[in-house]
């Protein structure tokens, strides 16, 4: 299926951007979040894994916002899944999870990048621009657990 760049005013395509979160009052923080950068658009939100497999397998966002501690298949699944399903897809976990084994296993199913919920108010732009950018990214706290 293909799918349709989101255009803004100026003509500039938007980064596509999925929410998977279910605690809603943390969804429309990150919502909040996003809607400061003009070149990030949410297309839509998921409250569990399996919603968030089927809307981007349907809409194939540029980056998808993906919690650990989900409903219905966890965000590791999920994030497993997510690979085959819209492999261009760019994505961010944003958890509450710090331990060295969860990261790594977050980043064995495919994440390109890493921020603890507690230091999102800091991090998840700096994240989001480097994953767009190709690069990856941890919240400082985690990212030196994985030596």
């Amino acid at each position: 299926m293909a799918t349709v760049p989101c255009i803004d005013a100026q003509g500039v395509s938007a980064i596509r951007v999925l929410v998977v979160e279910d605690f809603e009052p943390f969804r429309r923080f990150l919502r909040s979040k996003l809607a400061e950068n003009l070149k990030l658009r949410v297309i839509d939100e998921a409250s569990d894994g399996l919603e968030a497999v089927h809307k981007a397998e349907e809409l194939q966002p540029d980056l998808v916002l993906l919690d650990i501690g989900l409903p219905k298949m966890n965000g590791i699944e999920t994030c497993r899944k997510l690979r085959k399903l819209a492999p261009e897809s760019k994505i961010i976990f944003v958890t509450q999870e710090s331990s060295a084994d969860v990261v790594q296993a977050a980043l064995s199913a495919g994440a390109n990048g890493y921020v603890l919920k507690t230091f999102a108010p800091r991090d998840l732009m700096a994240a989001v621009d480097a994953v767009v950018l190709g690069e990856q990214f941890g919240s400082q706290e985690v990212w030196g657990r994985l030596g």
